[in-house]
Protein backbone atom coordinates (compact mmCIF):
# COMPACT_ATOMS: atom_id res chain seq x y z
CA UNK A 1 0.00 0.00 0.00
CA UNK A 2 1.29 3.61 -1.03
CA UNK A 3 1.50 6.92 1.25
CA UNK A 4 -1.34 7.76 -1.38
CA UNK A 5 -3.29 4.54 -0.76
CA UNK A 6 -2.98 4.92 3.43
CA UNK A 7 -3.23 8.64 3.69
CA UNK A 8 -5.77 10.03 1.10
CA UNK A 9 -5.61 12.68 -1.66
CA UNK A 10 -2.11 13.10 -2.87
CA UNK A 11 -0.77 16.57 -0.74
CA UNK A 12 -2.22 15.63 2.19
CA UNK A 13 1.07 13.85 3.81
CA UNK A 14 0.97 12.91 7.41
CA UNK A 15 2.18 16.08 9.13
CA UNK A 16 0.14 18.31 6.98
CA UNK A 17 -4.26 18.06 7.57
CA UNK A 18 -4.18 20.69 4.76
CA UNK A 19 -2.76 19.80 1.90
CA UNK A 20 -3.54 22.32 -0.56
CA UNK A 21 -6.55 20.90 -3.08
CA UNK A 22 -5.66 21.04 -6.53
CA UNK A 23 -7.00 23.97 -8.98
CA UNK A 24 -9.66 21.00 -10.93
CA UNK A 25 -10.47 19.61 -7.41
CA UNK A 26 -14.28 19.34 -6.17
CA UNK A 27 -15.26 22.62 -4.98
CA UNK A 28 -16.53 21.21 -1.48
CA UNK A 29 -12.38 20.36 -1.12
CA UNK A 30 -11.08 22.97 -2.10
CA UNK A 31 -13.98 25.26 0.27
CA UNK A 32 -12.96 23.17 2.78
CA UNK A 33 -12.10 25.85 6.22
CA UNK A 34 -8.66 25.67 7.25
CA UNK A 35 -9.06 27.93 10.57
CA UNK A 36 -11.52 27.64 13.60
CA UNK A 37 -13.22 31.29 11.99
CA UNK A 38 -14.08 29.60 8.55
CA UNK A 39 -15.81 26.77 10.61
CA UNK A 40 -19.80 26.47 10.68
CA UNK A 41 -22.11 24.84 12.70
CA UNK A 42 -21.81 23.24 15.74
CA UNK A 43 -22.05 26.38 17.58
CA UNK A 44 -23.02 23.73 21.31
CA UNK A 45 -19.60 21.69 21.05
CA UNK A 46 -17.10 25.18 19.61
CA UNK A 47 -18.81 27.77 21.52
CA UNK A 48 -16.17 28.96 24.36
CA UNK A 49 -15.58 27.02 26.90
CA UNK A 50 -16.61 23.90 25.26
CA UNK A 51 -14.14 20.72 24.71
CA UNK A 52 -14.25 21.13 21.05
CA UNK A 53 -13.42 24.91 21.44
CA UNK A 54 -10.36 24.00 23.61
CA UNK A 55 -9.05 21.50 21.15
CA UNK A 56 -9.37 24.00 18.44
CA UNK A 57 -6.81 26.16 20.67
CA UNK A 58 -4.42 23.31 20.63
CA UNK A 59 -5.24 21.88 24.06
CA UNK A 60 -6.93 18.35 23.08
CA UNK A 61 -6.28 15.87 26.04
CA UNK A 62 -7.94 13.08 25.31
CA UNK A 63 -9.92 10.90 22.43
CA UNK A 64 -12.51 11.61 20.57
CA UNK A 65 -15.54 9.89 18.58
CA UNK A 66 -17.29 12.56 16.14
CA UNK A 67 -20.51 11.29 15.51
CA UNK A 68 -22.80 12.68 12.84
CA UNK A 69 -24.46 12.77 9.42
CA UNK A 70 -22.48 13.31 6.22
CA UNK A 71 -21.58 16.96 5.56
CA UNK A 72 -21.56 18.16 9.23
CA UNK A 73 -18.12 18.93 9.62
CA UNK A 74 -16.15 15.64 10.98
CA UNK A 75 -13.26 15.70 8.60
CA UNK A 76 -12.40 19.44 9.08
CA UNK A 77 -12.69 19.33 12.84
CA UNK A 78 -10.29 16.98 13.30
CA UNK A 79 -7.97 18.61 10.52
CA UNK A 80 -8.37 21.95 12.63
CA UNK A 81 -7.61 20.36 15.83
CA UNK A 82 -4.43 18.30 14.33
CA UNK A 83 -3.51 21.75 13.09
CA UNK A 84 -3.86 23.43 16.03
CA UNK A 85 -2.08 20.37 18.00
CA UNK A 86 1.16 20.69 16.74
CA UNK A 87 1.34 16.88 16.37
CA UNK A 88 1.97 14.30 14.30
CA UNK A 89 -1.41 13.94 11.90
CA UNK A 90 -1.99 10.81 10.36
CA UNK A 91 -5.27 10.25 8.74
CA UNK A 92 -6.39 6.86 8.06
CA UNK A 93 -9.02 5.36 5.90
CA UNK A 94 -11.00 1.93 7.41
CA UNK A 95 -12.38 1.45 4.14
CA UNK A 96 -8.60 0.94 2.31
CA UNK A 97 -6.58 -0.04 5.17
CA UNK A 98 -6.81 -3.40 7.55
CA UNK A 99 -4.46 -4.75 10.77
CA UNK A 100 -1.45 -4.55 9.21
CA UNK A 101 -1.72 -1.03 7.90
CA UNK A 102 -2.68 -0.23 11.82
CA UNK A 103 -0.07 -1.88 13.39
CA UNK A 104 2.67 -0.15 11.14
CA UNK A 105 1.15 2.97 11.91
CA UNK A 106 0.82 2.52 15.71
CA UNK A 107 4.64 0.96 15.83
CA UNK A 108 5.76 4.14 14.48
CA UNK A 109 3.59 6.42 16.87
CA UNK A 110 5.53 4.56 19.75
CA UNK A 111 8.81 5.03 18.43
CA UNK A 112 8.23 8.64 18.29
CA UNK A 113 6.66 9.22 21.74
CA UNK A 114 9.84 6.79 23.37
CA UNK A 115 12.34 9.21 21.26
CA UNK A 116 10.69 12.70 22.32
CA UNK A 117 9.14 13.52 18.54
CA UNK A 118 6.04 14.11 20.54
CA UNK A 119 2.27 12.31 20.23
CA UNK A 120 0.68 11.08 16.77
CA UNK A 121 -3.00 11.93 16.27
CA UNK A 122 -4.62 9.69 13.94
CA UNK A 123 -7.51 10.15 12.30
CA UNK A 124 -9.62 7.26 11.21
CA UNK A 125 -12.28 8.26 8.72
CA UNK A 126 -15.29 5.72 8.72
CA UNK A 127 -13.98 4.15 11.98
CA UNK A 128 -17.32 1.98 12.46
CA UNK A 129 -16.45 -0.04 8.86
CA UNK A 130 -13.26 -1.13 11.40
CA UNK A 131 -14.39 -5.10 12.66
CA UNK A 132 -13.45 -6.00 16.53
CA UNK A 133 -10.15 -7.30 15.85
CA UNK A 134 -9.19 -4.02 13.64
CA UNK A 135 -10.59 -1.78 16.35
CA UNK A 136 -8.96 -3.78 19.24
CA UNK A 137 -5.39 -2.99 17.34
CA UNK A 138 -5.81 0.62 18.82
CA UNK A 139 -6.65 0.34 22.48
CA UNK A 140 -3.25 -0.65 23.77
CA UNK A 141 -1.77 2.40 21.98
CA UNK A 142 -4.79 4.66 23.14
CA UNK A 143 -4.24 3.48 26.38
CA UNK A 144 -0.69 4.45 27.07
CA UNK A 145 -1.07 7.70 25.30
CA UNK A 146 1.19 7.44 22.30
CA UNK A 147 -1.61 8.50 20.40
CA UNK A 148 -4.43 10.98 19.98
CA UNK A 149 -6.99 9.12 18.64
CA UNK A 150 -10.15 11.15 16.20
CA UNK A 151 -12.53 8.90 14.89
CA UNK A 152 -15.16 10.08 12.52
CA UNK A 153 -18.94 8.18 12.22
CA UNK A 154 -22.17 8.36 10.63
CA UNK A 155 -23.55 5.39 12.78
CA UNK A 156 -24.23 5.17 16.14
CA UNK A 157 -20.75 4.34 18.06
CA UNK A 158 -22.96 2.72 20.55
CA UNK A 159 -23.53 -0.08 18.27
CA UNK A 160 -20.33 0.32 15.77
CA UNK A 161 -17.80 0.82 17.81
CA UNK A 162 -16.49 -1.78 20.65
CA UNK A 163 -17.23 -1.30 24.48
CA UNK A 164 -13.78 -1.52 25.02
CA UNK A 165 -12.48 1.14 22.75
CA UNK A 166 -15.30 3.45 22.92
CA UNK A 167 -15.00 3.48 27.10
CA UNK A 168 -11.61 5.14 26.08
CA UNK A 169 -13.13 7.69 23.76
CA UNK A 170 -15.30 11.18 23.96
CA UNK A 171 -18.41 10.54 22.08
CA UNK A 172 -19.39 14.13 20.16
CA UNK A 173 -22.10 14.57 18.50
CA UNK A 174 -22.55 16.64 15.53
CA UNK A 175 -25.74 17.92 14.23
CA UNK A 176 -26.49 18.68 11.01
CA UNK A 177 -25.91 22.28 9.58
CA UNK A 178 -28.26 24.67 9.76
CA UNK A 179 -30.14 25.98 5.96
CA UNK A 180 -28.36 29.66 6.89
CA UNK A 181 -24.95 27.88 8.04
CA UNK A 182 -25.14 26.08 4.36
CA UNK A 183 -26.19 29.07 2.53
CA UNK A 184 -23.78 31.26 4.28
CA UNK A 185 -20.99 28.48 2.79
CA UNK A 186 -22.12 28.76 -0.80
CA UNK A 187 -22.36 32.59 -1.07
CA UNK A 188 -18.45 32.20 0.06
CA UNK A 189 -17.74 29.96 -2.81
CA UNK A 190 -19.74 31.51 -4.83
CA UNK A 191 -17.36 34.87 -4.53
CA UNK A 192 -14.20 33.31 -3.14
CA UNK A 193 -11.11 34.59 -5.65
CA UNK A 194 -8.86 31.66 -5.26
CA UNK A 195 -10.36 28.51 -3.94
CA UNK A 196 -14.71 29.08 -5.41
CA UNK A 197 -16.08 30.13 -8.17
CA UNK A 198 -14.64 33.59 -8.39
CA UNK A 199 -17.77 35.19 -8.41
CA UNK A 200 -18.61 34.47 -12.56
CA UNK A 201 -21.99 32.97 -11.42
CA UNK A 202 -24.49 33.97 -9.28
CA UNK A 203 -27.15 32.43 -7.42
CA UNK A 204 -30.75 34.17 -5.68
CA UNK A 205 -31.28 33.71 -2.14
CA UNK A 206 -34.05 31.72 -2.95
CA UNK A 207 -31.73 29.65 -5.09
CA UNK A 208 -29.48 28.77 -2.44
CA UNK A 209 -32.04 28.53 0.59
CA UNK A 210 -33.66 25.82 -2.06
CA UNK A 211 -30.27 24.44 -2.40
CA UNK A 212 -29.81 24.28 1.10
CA UNK A 213 -33.17 22.49 1.91
CA UNK A 214 -32.72 19.97 -0.82
CA UNK A 215 -29.48 18.62 0.84
CA UNK A 216 -30.61 18.13 4.08
CA UNK A 217 -27.40 20.08 6.16
CA UNK A 218 -25.19 18.19 4.24
CA UNK A 219 -22.08 21.14 2.67
CA UNK A 220 -20.70 18.39 0.57
CA UNK A 221 -23.71 17.91 -1.09
CA UNK A 222 -25.00 21.42 -0.87
CA UNK A 223 -21.65 22.47 -2.81
CA UNK A 224 -21.16 20.03 -5.02
CA UNK A 225 -25.04 21.17 -6.47
CA UNK A 226 -23.72 24.34 -6.70
CA UNK A 227 -20.78 23.44 -8.73
CA UNK A 228 -22.60 20.63 -11.15
CA UNK A 229 -25.41 23.85 -11.39
CA UNK A 230 -22.32 26.06 -12.67
CA UNK A 231 -21.01 23.46 -15.22
CA UNK A 232 -24.98 23.16 -16.91
CA UNK A 233 -23.78 27.20 -17.64
CA UNK A 234 -20.12 27.09 -19.15
CA UNK A 235 -18.97 30.95 -18.99
CA UNK A 236 -20.76 31.97 -15.90
CA UNK A 237 -24.10 34.08 -15.38
CA UNK A 238 -26.80 33.18 -12.95
CA UNK A 239 -27.51 30.04 -11.06
CA UNK A 240 -31.19 29.83 -11.72
CA UNK A 241 -33.94 27.20 -9.98
CA UNK A 242 -34.09 24.96 -13.22
CA UNK A 243 -30.18 24.85 -13.44
CA UNK A 244 -29.99 23.56 -9.73
CA UNK A 245 -33.06 20.93 -10.14
CA UNK A 246 -31.31 19.27 -12.98
CA UNK A 247 -28.22 19.52 -10.54
CA UNK A 248 -30.12 17.47 -7.97
CA UNK A 249 -31.42 15.54 -10.28
CA UNK A 250 -34.86 16.03 -8.01
CA UNK A 251 -38.02 18.94 -8.05
CA UNK A 252 -37.44 21.93 -5.54
CA UNK A 253 -39.93 22.55 -3.80
CA UNK A 254 -40.83 26.24 -3.12
CA UNK A 255 -40.20 26.38 0.75
CA UNK A 256 -38.68 28.88 3.16
CA UNK A 257 -38.71 27.51 6.34
CA UNK A 258 -38.85 31.56 7.87
CA UNK A 259 -41.17 32.89 4.62
CA UNK A 260 -45.01 32.80 3.41
CA UNK A 261 -44.96 29.45 2.09
CA UNK A 262 -43.70 27.91 5.52
CA UNK A 263 -46.76 29.40 7.03
CA UNK A 264 -49.16 28.95 4.03
CA UNK A 265 -48.38 25.22 4.16
CA UNK A 266 -48.45 24.60 8.14
CA UNK A 267 -52.21 26.49 7.76
CA UNK A 268 -53.14 24.17 4.90
CA UNK A 269 -52.13 21.70 6.86
CA UNK A 270 -54.21 22.51 10.36
CA UNK A 271 -57.17 23.39 8.39
CA UNK A 272 -56.98 20.36 6.47
CA UNK A 273 -57.11 18.46 9.65
CA UNK A 274 -59.68 20.85 11.59
CA UNK A 275 -61.88 20.04 8.56
CA UNK A 276 -61.47 16.39 8.84
CA UNK A 277 -60.06 15.83 5.51
CA UNK A 278 -57.57 12.43 5.76
CA UNK A 279 -56.58 13.23 1.98
CA UNK A 280 -55.74 16.83 2.50
CA UNK A 281 -54.13 16.15 5.82
CA UNK A 282 -51.36 13.64 4.14
CA UNK A 283 -50.95 15.39 0.83
CA UNK A 284 -50.04 19.08 2.78
CA UNK A 285 -47.82 17.07 5.60
CA UNK A 286 -45.87 15.09 2.74
CA UNK A 287 -44.83 18.44 0.49
CA UNK A 288 -43.71 20.19 3.71
CA UNK A 289 -41.54 16.95 5.05
CA UNK A 290 -40.73 16.13 0.98
CA UNK A 291 -39.59 20.08 0.79
CA UNK A 292 -37.31 19.80 4.24
CA UNK A 293 -39.57 21.53 6.98
CA UNK A 294 -38.31 20.26 10.09
CA UNK A 295 -40.14 17.35 11.33
CA UNK A 296 -40.07 18.55 15.07
CA UNK A 297 -41.57 21.40 14.00
CA UNK A 298 -44.31 19.49 12.44
CA UNK A 299 -44.95 17.46 15.44
CA UNK A 300 -44.67 20.46 17.86
CA UNK A 301 -47.92 22.01 15.40
CA UNK A 302 -49.47 18.53 15.68
CA UNK A 303 -49.66 18.63 19.56
CA UNK A 304 -51.50 22.06 19.62
CA UNK A 305 -53.93 20.42 16.79
CA UNK A 306 -54.66 17.95 19.40
CA UNK A 307 -55.66 20.13 21.96
CA UNK A 308 -56.89 22.61 20.11
CA UNK A 309 -59.20 20.73 17.35
CA UNK A 310 -59.39 17.32 18.65
CA UNK A 311 -59.61 18.21 22.48
CA UNK A 312 -61.90 15.95 24.60
CA UNK A 313 -63.65 14.68 21.84
CA UNK A 314 -60.99 12.02 21.31
CA UNK A 315 -58.41 12.80 24.43
CA UNK A 316 -56.31 9.33 23.15
CA UNK A 317 -55.51 11.69 19.98
CA UNK A 318 -52.73 13.50 21.68
CA UNK A 319 -51.07 10.68 23.41
CA UNK A 320 -50.72 9.28 19.23
CA UNK A 321 -49.56 12.67 18.52
CA UNK A 322 -46.73 12.71 20.98
CA UNK A 323 -45.69 9.25 20.73
CA UNK A 324 -45.45 10.33 16.87
CA UNK A 325 -43.33 13.02 18.22
CA UNK A 326 -41.13 10.81 20.21
CA UNK A 327 -40.95 8.45 17.52
CA UNK A 328 -39.73 10.96 15.10
CA UNK A 329 -36.86 12.48 17.69
CA UNK A 330 -35.53 8.69 17.68
CA UNK A 331 -35.79 7.97 14.21
CA UNK A 332 -35.60 11.49 12.20
CA UNK A 333 -35.73 11.44 7.91
CA UNK A 334 -36.69 9.26 6.44
CA UNK A 335 -37.83 6.46 8.72
CA UNK A 336 -39.78 9.07 10.86
CA UNK A 337 -41.83 10.28 8.63
CA UNK A 338 -44.31 7.38 8.55
CA UNK A 339 -45.02 8.17 11.88
CA UNK A 340 -45.90 11.77 11.68
CA UNK A 341 -48.17 11.12 8.84
CA UNK A 342 -49.95 8.20 11.15
CA UNK A 343 -50.65 11.33 13.76
CA UNK A 344 -51.87 13.58 11.00
CA UNK A 345 -54.35 11.04 9.40
CA UNK A 346 -55.19 10.27 13.12
CA UNK A 347 -56.21 13.85 13.99
CA UNK A 348 -57.99 14.26 10.66
CA UNK A 349 -60.23 11.09 11.37
CA UNK A 350 -60.61 11.78 15.01
CA UNK A 351 -63.82 13.59 16.35
CA UNK A 352 -63.44 17.24 16.80
CA UNK A 353 -63.77 19.39 19.75
CA UNK A 354 -62.76 23.33 20.63
CA UNK A 355 -64.65 23.27 23.57
CA UNK A 356 -61.43 23.53 25.70
CA UNK A 357 -59.67 26.17 23.73
CA UNK A 358 -62.70 27.95 24.16
CA UNK A 359 -62.97 27.79 27.50
CA UNK A 360 -59.21 28.58 28.27
CA UNK A 361 -60.08 31.57 26.48
CA UNK A 362 -62.83 32.82 28.24
CA UNK A 363 -61.03 32.34 31.68
CA UNK A 364 -57.62 34.10 29.93
CA UNK A 365 -60.00 37.03 29.06
CA UNK A 366 -61.27 37.28 32.47
CA UNK A 367 -57.71 37.07 34.13
CA UNK A 368 -56.84 40.11 32.30
CA UNK A 369 -60.30 42.34 32.53
CA UNK A 370 -60.97 41.77 36.10
CA UNK A 371 -59.61 42.24 39.49
CA UNK A 372 -57.34 39.74 41.22
CA UNK A 373 -59.12 38.71 43.52
CA UNK A 374 -58.03 37.08 46.84
CA UNK A 375 -58.37 33.59 46.97
CA UNK A 376 -62.09 32.45 49.01
CA UNK A 377 -60.80 31.55 52.19
CA UNK A 378 -62.77 27.91 52.16
CA UNK A 379 -60.08 27.14 49.23
CA UNK A 380 -57.43 27.87 51.65
CA UNK A 381 -55.41 25.27 53.75
CA UNK A 382 -54.88 26.49 57.14
CA UNK A 383 -51.33 24.99 58.03
CA UNK A 384 -50.88 27.08 61.08
CA UNK A 385 -52.54 28.12 64.04
CA UNK A 386 -52.57 31.57 63.24
CA UNK A 387 -54.27 30.87 59.75
CA UNK A 388 -57.28 29.01 61.30
CA UNK A 389 -58.06 31.82 63.23
CA UNK A 390 -57.96 33.95 60.31
CA UNK A 391 -60.24 31.62 58.94
CA UNK A 392 -58.17 30.18 56.40
CA UNK A 393 -60.13 26.85 55.31
CA UNK A 394 -63.67 27.83 56.95
CA UNK A 395 -66.25 26.92 55.16
CA UNK A 396 -64.51 23.78 53.06
CA UNK A 397 -66.51 20.99 52.29
CA UNK A 398 -64.81 17.31 50.84
CA UNK A 399 -66.66 16.85 48.13
CA UNK A 400 -65.81 12.75 48.59
CA UNK A 401 -67.85 12.98 51.89
CA UNK A 402 -70.49 15.22 51.23
CA UNK A 403 -71.67 15.23 46.96
CA UNK A 404 -73.78 18.69 48.40
CA UNK A 405 -70.87 20.42 47.94
CA UNK A 406 -70.21 20.11 44.19
CA UNK A 407 -73.52 22.41 43.72
CA UNK A 408 -73.52 24.46 47.11
CA UNK A 409 -69.80 25.22 47.44
CA UNK A 410 -68.41 28.03 45.25
CA UNK A 411 -64.66 27.93 43.96
CA UNK A 412 -64.72 31.01 41.93
CA UNK A 413 -64.12 34.61 43.45
CA UNK A 414 -66.98 36.53 44.48
CA UNK A 415 -67.40 38.76 41.10
CA UNK A 416 -67.22 35.26 39.05
CA UNK A 417 -69.52 33.27 40.69
CA UNK A 418 -71.60 31.43 38.86
CA UNK A 419 -69.43 32.28 35.07
CA UNK A 420 -69.57 29.15 32.97
CA UNK A 421 -66.38 28.96 30.98
CA UNK A 422 -66.75 25.03 29.61
CA UNK A 423 -69.97 24.02 28.07
CA UNK A 424 -70.81 20.86 29.55
CA UNK A 425 -72.48 20.05 26.43
CA UNK A 426 -69.83 20.28 24.18
CA UNK A 427 -68.23 16.93 22.95
CA UNK A 428 -66.26 15.33 26.06
CA UNK A 429 -68.15 17.59 28.13
CA UNK A 430 -69.91 15.02 30.14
Amino acid sequence: MTERDLFGTPGALPDDPFGEAAADAPLADRMRPRSAEEFHGQRTLVGEGKILSRALAGELVGSLILWGPPGSGKTTLARLIAKASGMRFVPFSAVLSGVKEIRKVMAEAEADRRSNQGRTLLFVDEIHRFNKAQQDAFLPFVERGDILLIGATTENPSFEVNGALLSRLKVMVLEPLSAADVVDLMRRALVDPERGLRAQWTATDDVLNAIAHATDGDARRALTALETAAALRPGGGELDRALVEEALQRKMLHHDKSGEEHYNLISALHKSVRNSDEDASLYWIARLMEAGEDGNYLSRRMIRMASEDVGLADPFALRITLDAAEAFARLGYPEGKLALAQAAVYLARAKKSNAVYTALGRAEQDVHETAAEPVPKQLRNAVTALMRAAGYGEGYRYAHDDPDAVGEMTCLPPSLEGRRYFESDAPGGD
